[in-house]
């Protein structure tokens, strides 16, 4: 082995090195982090099918279900692994996605070495890309799995094409396209990944200049990737219609084209603003709706300068164009242009778009370098120790920075509380937080952040929620009050019919309750609160068996209820099925062990029946 390759080897190693140690650096107190509620609920914590593992049942869901307005069966599968693997450790589920994030970050660095045959820019990309605060969400947040999921596909895909480039063959074809395909089932954003195939095909993989005609080898470059654009617009059909039955899509009535190409122009600038200076982020952005005028102008012409100066320079400085059009091809799915939710941008949307900005800041930092007066003096030992200490001044800035961010994801009062901070007419966090109160007992906070929600947007969903905290603080007729706007402003409303049923049974109004539980269950007969509520209704009214078919069906629809577990225990000791009763309120403490009702319940029928253990 020569001195030039140890060498080689021996960079490869420290630099791979420097990757783990400050992803683990950053990254590390995520094993003290709690779920969030945000999402999370959604993709685990509330998620009867993950919370079960892996099973035969939840193989065949996690393949057929468009649950949480998406198509990613191996990111479920993901999950379900965690679970099997380590239970509801919420440190573990964490870690799962740092691991996934150091992987990605040696993936890139090792498919841009090969690529390139250059060491170092490759290194400084990949080291952006594995410390950068933008990056904190992807990695910080377990439902983000999808995110390194993914990338972890794609960074798969992306060397294994480097190698069929190298020896086009069949065997080598077939593995692209089957890393291509596990990745778009962990998460629909890769679908723009044939077009970065593309460009790496221009650069740095010099595909269509050989001895050939260059004419033929771009037809033959595009040839090869038809399979891939076929997937890919399947894929997205799929995610369109999943999502617009999942009711995350917006229409244009609610924000018009206009309004979604100019939040497009100035969320690619903003983006590439938070990448420079890292600053005030956040979980949600809110949609401003009509952007000033300026800013859109601004923020295009912006755009088509850069892609100008790209497009010149693209023969003495390929990288430039790659890089570029890689940030603005794979951002096109979510700035916004099919508007899927109520946010304006998305940290966890440039996990890898931002991929094509440090190559351009990598790949060109040489280049700038040579334009420096007294550039003879590159090669010096002096000015190579001075390179690496500002490089290491600015990666430890970064460090630092994601850190920082880190730790906001570390429960979901402090996200929701930075959130609010740092971003004005937040809805999502002040409703959030202000329930996230309530539950606490902290009930003025709860409703002041309520309050605010309600001032944001005065809506069915606001309404509700203060209904919710005035109930809680003993004002009931305002809370009533609350609940009629709510169904006022949206007559099918389930949860509102719930919750005015629930208000009206604490007066003891069992007839008009019932009716508002009745209609909840003709709008959704698959609401288990909904069959909890009417059971609890009829058991007041002492309609035993039928409270008891509303139970089983509330448990049917959501095994994983605590409550619905407790009522059935005591409708069924009322019946005299003892076993079942000790076994339903069991199951409800398995679920939540801190359920005083339950354990109170379980205390007294064991005592009841002279059971002592």
């Amino acid at each position: 082995m020569n001195k030039e390759t140890l060498f080689s080897i021996r960079a490869d190693f420290l630099i791979c090195l420097f990757f783990v140690l400050g992803i683990l650096t950053v990254y590390w107190q995520v094993r003290h982090h709690e779920f969030v509620a945000f999402d999370d609920e959604v993709y685990l914590t509330q998620n009867s099918k993950v919370r079960a593992g892996l099973t035969p049942e939840n193989l065949v869901w996690a393949f057929t279900t468009g649950y949480a307005s998406n198509w990613h069966p191996l990111t479920w599968l993901s999950h379900m692994s965690d679970v099997q693997l380590y239970g509801m450790d919420p440190g573990r589920h964490h870690l799962t996605n740092v691991l996934f994030h150091m992987a990605n970050t040696l993936l890139l660095f090792f498919v841009l070495r090969r690529m390139t045959n250059n060491l170092w820019p490759g290194a400084i990309a990949a080291a952006l890309f594995a410390l950068h605060p933008l990056h904190a969400e992807s990695v910080a947040q377990v439902a983000e799995r999808k995110d390194v999921l993914s990338t972890l596909f794609w960074m798969l895909t992306l060397w294994a094409y480097v190698r069929y480039a190298e020896r086009p063959v069949l065997g080598r074809y077939l593995l692209v396209l089957v890393c291509f395909m596990l990745g778009l089932m962990a998460k629909p954003m890769v679908i723009t990944l044939p077009c970065v195939l593309i460009l790496l095909d221009y650069w740095p993989l010099n595909r269509f200049s050989s001895d050939t005609s260059g004419k033929n080898n771009l037809k033959n470059c595009l040839a090869e990737k038809i399979p891939f654009f076929i997937l890919s617009g399947v894929s997205g059909a799929v995610t369109f219609l999943v999502q617009q039955n999942g009711g995350a899509v917006r229409s244009l009535e609610t924000y018009p084209l206009h309004i979604r190409i100019g939040n497009a122009l100035v969320a690619y600038v903003k983006y590439i603003g938070k990448m420079i200076w890292p600053s005030d982020l956040s979980f949600f952005y809110p949609h401003e709706g009509i952007l000033p005028l300026w800013q859109i102008l601004g923020a295009g012409i912006l755009l088509l300068l850069v892609f100008l100066f790209v497009i010149r320079n693209i023969k003495q400085h390929p990288y430039l164009a790659a890089g570029w059009l890689w940030y603005m091809g794979t951002l096109v799915p979510v700035i916004g242009l099919v508007q899927v939710g109520s946010q304006s941008m998305a940290d966890r949307y440039t996990y890898i778009p931002l991929i094509g900005i440090f190559i351009m800041i990598a790949y060109g930092i040489p280049d700038l370098l040579t334009l420096w007066p007294g550039k003879e003096r590159l090669q010096t030992v002096s000015y190579k120790a001075g390179l690496a200490v500002v490089s290491t001044v600015l990666l430890s800035a970064l460090m630092a920075m994601t850190y920082t961010q880190v730790r906001y994801w570390r429960n979901s009062i402090t996200l929701l509380e930075h959130a609010i901070d740092v971003t004005k007419n937040n809805l999502p966090a002040h409703t959030n937080l202000g329930v996230l109160l309530l539950e606490q007992g902290k009930l003025k906070q709860g409703f002041r952040h309520l309050s605010e929600a309600l001032r944001i947007r005065p809506d069915a969903v606001r309404h509700r929620n203060m209904g919710i905290a005035l109930e809680k603080l003993g004002k009931s007729d305002q809370a009533k009050d609350h609940y009629t706007r709510a169904l006022r402003l949206n007559p099918n409303y389930v949860n509102a019919h719930i919750n005015m049923g629930l208000l009206l049974e604490s007066q003891g109004n069992l007839t008009q309750a019932i009716r508002h539980h009745a209609e909840a269950l003709r709008l959704d007969p698959g609401s288990a609160k909904a069959h909890h509520a009417m059971g609890v209704a009829l058991f007041r009214q002492g309609r035993t068996d039928k409270a008891i078919a509303h139970f089983q069906k509330a448990l049917q629809i959501n095994p994983d209820d605590p409550e619905s577990h407790n009522s059935l225990g005591v409708a069924l000791f009322q019946k005299g099925k003892n076993e079942e009763t000790v076994a339903h309120f069991k199951k409800a403490l398995q679920i939540k062990p801190d359920y005083a009702e339950a354990h109170d319940n379980l205390r007294k029928v064991k005592k009841k029946l002279g059971i002592n253990k």
